[in-house]
């Protein structure tokens, strides 16, 4: 197998980059989503661009369209949640990078933890809320399910209607 120029060279190899339309196609959405949550602060905005050239994005973007679209759709949250969440979610990968970046001072490093803590109890407030609900509507069809159970059972015990 050849290789490129670059990579030759030693050179990372350019990442690929996607207009809007590769990537509502990958993400399973539509380019004026895309371009809403854009809008509304769930998605970065592209790259900066010369007026009136194509957006263009990464893979990266792709994932984080996926993950936010499957945020939404498992929790049920409204777009406003979604971007508490999504906004929750950068800040603690920002905390976790500066973590990693080796913190020194204890004080410092106890302030991450304790950030990052609120970070995942928020975020299991949202999916217990969503719980709750799931299991109310569940414990209402179980009922719901009951009442037709014993009224067909009653159907079944009245006597034949004579002709």
């Amino acid at each position: 197998m050849s290789r490129a120029p670059s990579e030759e060279r030693g050179e990372r190899p350019a990442e690929e980059r996607l207009k809007i339309g590769d990537v509502a196609k990958r993400a399973g959405t539509t380019p004026r989503t895309i371009r809403y949550y854009e809008e509304i602060g769930l998605l970065p905005s592209p790259d900066e661009r010369e007026p009136g050239a194509h957006r263009t994005y990464r893979q990266a973007d792709v994932d984080r369209l996926v993950e936010v679209m499957r945020l939404r759709t498992l929790l049920g949250v409204s777009l406003d949640g979604l971007k508490e969440l999504v906004e929750a979610e950068d800040n603690r990968a920002a905390l976790k990078r500066e973590w990693h970046e080796g913190v020194e001072d204890p004080v410092r490093r106890r302030e991450i933890l304790e950030s990052l803590d609120r970070h995942a109890e928020r975020q299991l407030e949202l999916v217990r809320a969503r719980r709750d609900e799931i299991a109310a509507v569940e414990a209402e069809l179980l009922s719901r399910r009951k009442r037709i159970r014993d009224r067909r059972r009653e159907l079944d015990d009245e006597p034949a209607a004579t002709a």
